[in-house]
């Protein structure tokens, strides 16, 4: 058994100062640890994937960053470790605790996983060793981990058997309390207005985003693609898989680098996929994140089938969920207003309601997704 201390510090003269998760009872020491320390920051996820998207943000934006979780977190953490992690290239070290370990008694809920999850991390060709448990093992493990990582630029796991840290105190609450901030609210639905259609919208959001200063991050599908077709600029991430994970992914970036305006472009289907994120980004980020949802009420790339954000207003989720500021219409002034307004408190949210459909012959782009990456670092002067 080692105490928490022992293995963060070591980690910290590493550069690791990020921690995102949700707690598991073996975690609970870890995190405790995490928390009590004002020098690291620690993000209290909704669910494992987006706790590992932002990680991964932060990554990108230059803070080596530790993910937690319980195994059974596993599946929800599978698209953005297959999909965003490993093809972009982006290397964090993940902490998965062994609940239902074989032989070891456990709850009935974890059995399968249990006995599964060292194939699963197999699977998605993350390489694991067992979490140290002994203090003249922690440095050398974390060396493998750090060597593997510098090299692939892909995630590396520890798995973390019961009882193998000891007891430590949680002294503070790691969540600052919101409950007093005010939300600037407006609405404004102009309904003889002519639906506008996304490459409208993304053209405009173009227009105010300047490369020095402003990054995007775009939902997977047409947004992606469209935003590519348009204006392929070094300030731009388009996600390629991961669904819903690109606001948590803006998070990450947004709070590793605050003198960036981040602004992510995110899709109805994405948000009701990961709608736990507007939470976690209500009590985070500050207001260097934008976060544009742009609702046409299908999965459009997929044939258009109808999604239920035609019933939601996600602008009154945001609100709820803490964010200073919370625009919805239906004309593009909208998106004007979002760039116009005076800083504000909290992070910015603005939900537009747009057309269906996309430009003919949309190409796909024609740079990889690390070869976005390795530029839009480059522009950010950021490197894992």
């Amino acid at each position: 058994m080692i105490e928490a201390k022992d293995f963060v510090e070591a980690a910290r003269e590493l550069g690791f100062s990020r921690y995102t998760g949700v707690p598991c009872s073996f975690l609970t020491p870890f995190i405790n640890y995490v928390i009590n320390d004002d020098a690291l920051e620690y993000v209290s996820s909704a669910n494992e994937g987006d706790a590992l998207a932002t990680a991964a943000g932060a990554a990108i934006g230059g803070q080596r960053s530790v993910v937690m979780m319980q195994n059974s977190g596993l599946g929800n953490a599978v698209s953005p470790i297959t999909s965003l992690s490993y093809v972009f290239r982006i290397p964090c070290l993940i902490i998965s605790t062994h609940r239902g370990q074989p032989g070891v008694k456990d709850e009935p809920q974890h059995e399968l996983m249990g006995q599964i999850t060292k194939e699963l991390f197999d699977t998605m060709r993350v390489p694991w060793e067992i979490f140290p448990s002994k203090l003249e093992d922690i440095a050398p493990a974390l060396q493998r981990a750090d060597e593997y990582m510098k090299k692939e630029q892909r995630p590396y796991a520890f798995i973390m058997e019961k009882g193998m840290v000891a007891p430590q105190a949680l002294y503070k609450n790691p969540v600052a309390n919101i409950s007093g901030r005010k939300a600037l609210v407006r609405s404004a639905y102009n309904p003889g207005a002519i639906s506008i259609n996304r490459n409208a919208a993304l053209r405009r959001i173009i227009d105010h985003t300047p490369e020095e200063n402003t990054v995007l991050i775009a939902t997977t599908g047409f947004t992606g693609r469209e935003l590519f077709a348009i204006n392929d600029r070094p300030n731009q991430i388009y996600m390629v898989g991961s669904m819903g994970c690109a606001s948590s992914l803006g998070l990450g970036i947004a709070l590793a680098r605050p003198d960036l305006k981040v602004v992510v472009i995110d899709g109805d289907g994405a948000g009701l996929m990961r709608m736990g994120n507007f939470a976690t980004i209500g009590s985070y980020a500050g207001n260097n994140l934008i976060h544009i949802l742009l609702n046409n009420e299908v999965h459009d790339s997929t044939g258009a089938q109808a999604t239920v954000g035609g019933n939601i207003d996600f602008s009154k989720v945001a609100e709820a969920s803490g964010y200073g500021v919370c625009l919805s219409g239906n004309e593009i002034e909208t998106i004007d207003e979002v760039f116009a307004l005076e800083p504000q408190a909290g992070p910015v949210f603005a939900h537009l309601k747009i057309a269906a459909g996309t430009i003919d012959d949309l190409p796909r782009p024609d740079i990889t997704p690390n070869e976005v990456l390795v530029r839009f670092m480059q522009h950010i002067n950021s490197s894992f």
